[in-house]
């Protein structure tokens, strides 16, 4: 493939990385060569053997990727737990690492390539734009804030999906956009009863809104809450589906309810409409604000340009959070609001001095446009069921390892009886890149463009991971810590 997209730094190094690598090996066996008996550490003779039995080994301890990640680890703070590759190039759907490793990408980034990695359109808009204005702050108007804005209200609107979609808050990304969108609530609820009674926050167990302070609160994992403790005041939390609890929990001190209509990092769990309507009735029923977060499944992830617009219009929103996917990989995210949380806010209230730059929007306007098409929603869902078949292969040659298929369009989950993660280290050794979620679930989240012959190929490598882990005498394999945000405790 080309190395269009890369800077000649990269290049060079993707180029002298290969190099050192076959250099590696080489001196290695010429090692094991020139000493019958071995005096090789039993790590290296490790390396050596593995190197060989798999198409993509991670790169090994004296490998010149480990070299880089040495002198750069010890001036990053210690956030994520990565696996050894590291990726230097991108294209459509495959991803190439230092040591010039291919690897077809079932993650996009988490959900947010939805266009694929480096999608020309897109490089050359940031070029363009980039030449011409990046950056004036929100104290100066600039025409793509106003031109994006209007986009997603009138497109969504005419798709079918939140009905009273007004106005739009831009800022840089989801927890921004999830922070905005509680903050409105608590606008919306001091309106109406100045006492400042009605300020509580309801959100859901197995959720996941992000981690700055208000978002982190309405994300009830003890694992991320407790080093923060104590969170902001005014949070609750329900069981996600329950219907039996809403009267019980959202009262006349709610202000705002926030919730997934797919939860991404929870475990691709995909709430009832029956439900849904529920909170939405009861809301309606004490003055509370609906939030739909579709940050990971919004924007034709589903097949549908919103998630929720399968449901009438009585179960429509109030806000509507997203972003991920609306940059295709450049910082950026919205809160959608309807007239009433509207009112609400007035000047002063909130702000951002990145949020809405033209550069950022410009790339948006382009990226929403493309997401927006019918065309491209049809073949989302027309790739899921290509997947599916898949799936149910998978659970018919292992049913006591693959328990349950979750998810709509291209977020889907494959429940697993056990640990996924030495699955997830067999994909990436063959090539593939899946990460997890919630509990023991296998989170496939690939770009929207993804072609068939591409999900064959991804879904071949992923059975033969399954054969490696899951078959009689499987191969005992090391398990992948860190390829989700909300990591079980351990993992």
């Amino acid at each position: 493939m080309a190395t269009r997209g890369l800077t000649v730094r990269h290049t060079n190094l993707l180029h002298q990385s290969r190099r050192g690598f076959l250099q590696c090996i080489a001196r290695r066996n010429a090692s094991a060569i020139a000493v019958p008996t071995s005096t090789a550490s039993e790590n290296i003779d490790h390396d050596v053997t593995r190197e060989a039995s798999v198409p993509n080994p991670d790169p090994p301890a004296n490998s010149p990727t480990a070299a880089q990640l040495s002198e750069h680890t010890p001036y990053m703070v210690a956030t994520y737990v990565r696996p050894p590759p590291m990726m230097v190039k991108g294209e459509g759907c495959y991803l190439w690492d230092a040591e010039n490793r291919q690897y077809l990408d079932f993650t996009a980034g988490i959900a947010v390539t939805a266009l694929g990695h480096c999608d020309p359109e897109m490089a050359k808009l940031l070029y363009q734009q980039a030449g011409t204005l990046i950056h004036t702050s929100n104290l100066y108007h600039n025409p793509w804030t106003g031109e994006l804005s209007k986009q997603i209200i009138t497109k969504t609107r005419s798709a079918g999906a939140m009905h009273t979609a007004s106005k739009v808050f831009v800022c840089n990304s989801g927890s921004e956009a999830n922070e905005a969108a509680i903050k409105f609530a608590r606008k919306v609820g001091k309106t109406r009863t100045p006492s400042g009674t009605q300020h509580e926050i309801l959100s859901f167990h197995g959720s996941f809104h992000g981690r700055t302070m208000g978002a982190l609160s309405a994300t009830p994992n003890p694992k991320y809450q407790q080093p923060f403790a104590p969170m902001i005041p005014g949070f609750k939390y329900a069981t996600y589906n329950d219907e039996t609890s809403i009267n019980e929990l959202i009262t006349e001190k709610t202000c705002g309810v926030i919730i997934e209509p797919i939860q991404g990092e929870g475990g691709v769990n995909v709430a009832t409409p029956s439900f849904l309507q529920a909170l939405r009735t009861r809301c309606n029923k004490v003055g509370a604000v609906l939030i739909y977060d579709e940050i990971q499944c919004g924007l034709a992830r589903t097949g549908q340009l919103w998630a929720h617009q399968i449901l009438p219009k009585s179960a429509h929103p109030d806000i509507l959070t997203t972003a991920k996917a609306l940059g295709n990989g450049f910082p950026i995210g919205a809160a959608i609001v309807n007239e009433d949380v509207a009112k609400c806010i007035v000047t002063g209230d909130h702000g951002t001095t990145f949020g809405g730059n033209p550069l950022a929007c410009r790339l948006a306007h382009y990226i929403f446009s493309r997401l927006s098409d019918p065309e491209l929603q049809s073949a989302v869902q027309a790739k899921e069921h290509i997947f599916r078949r898949h799936f149910t292969r998978f659970q018919q040659k292992y049913p006591r390892h693959v328990t349950e298929v979750r998810g709509r369009g291209l977020l889907l989950g494959l429940q697993l009886a056990t640990d996924p993660t030495p699955i997830v280290t067999a994909a990436r050794e063959r090539g593939l890149l899946v990460i997890t979620c919630g509990t023991n679930t296998l989170r496939l989240v690939p770009p929207l463009v993804i072609s068939e012959r591409e999900i064959d190929e991804g879904c071949g490598i992923l059975e033969r991971a399954m054969d490696v882990v899951f078959g009689d005498g499987g191969e005992e394999v090391q398990g992948t810590k860190g390829q989700q945000e909300m990591a079980p405790k351990g993992r």
